[in-house]
């Protein structure tokens, strides 16, 4: 069971989201909020497995709200479901933590997936706003070619780790694809982050965009 808390400032958006989810019985909705200031109360309350976020409300908008809540529940992934595509907001988005970024046009079956995906640690990227990320991965690399600081440090395993996590693939997923206990996956992600300066698996997996080190012909 997925427990999943809703923020959004518009009270037919959050009915009518909640509504939807309650239509797939490995979802259950723990609670729905009006900004992202009642979002931070109500996590700790409720205890979600994921957190919906909208982006522009009153009182705390979705960007503060996501960093906030990544640094006070680090493990508690924010999904982003919103209207904005603008460049700015997706990736203050992702700059502050957000595990994924849909558009709210995303089908309810696309938007029932990711909630699943992201509450076992896969990264979810609208198709119409992916391209802006990878345009801004491709500006932030560095100067000559350079490799940033932490990824020549990776041996290769790591890096083929690196690889599949950037790909969305979680840390089961990746232990099943490498023949590795979970357990060893999960420390070599770790290991990935902390060598990256990476806060989180979406940070690495931008940094491995930047670096050309995924194949998207490749699953």
């Amino acid at each position: 069971m997925v427990r999943v808390l809703i923020c959004d400032d518009q009270t037919v958006v959050r009915e009518g989201l909640a509504a939807i989810l309650g239509t797939d019985p490995a979802i259950e909705v723990v609670g729905l909020a009006g900004d992202g200031q009642e979002a931070r109360r109500m996590v700790s309350e409720t205890q979600p497995d994921v957190v919906l976020m909208d982006l522009k409300m009153p009182v705390m908008n979705g960007i503060q709200a996501t960093y906030h809540l990544r640094r006070e529940h680090p493990n508690l992934p924010v999904l982003v479901l919103t209207t904005y595509a603008d460049d700015e907001w997706v990736l203050d988005a992702v700059r502050a933590g957000a595990a994924g970024y849909l558009l709210k046009d995303t089908r309810r079956e696309e938007l029932i997936e990711a909630i699943k995906g992201t509450a076992s640690g896969r990264t979810y990227l609208d198709p119409s706003i992916a391209a802006t990320v990878l345009r801004q991965a491709a500006v932030g690399t560095a100067p000559n070619g350079q490799k940033p600081s932490g990824i020549e440090d990776l041996t290769e395993r790591e890096l083929g780790i690196l690889r599949l996590l950037a790909r969305g693939h979680s840390n089961p997923e990746i232990a099943r694809r490498l023949h590795l206990a979970p357990g060893t996956v999960r420390n070599y992600v770790s290991t990935i982050l902390q060598k990256l300066g990476a806060s989180d698996r979406t940070q690495a997996a931008v940094i491995a965009v930047q670096q050309r080190l995924v194949d998207e012909s490749r699953d």
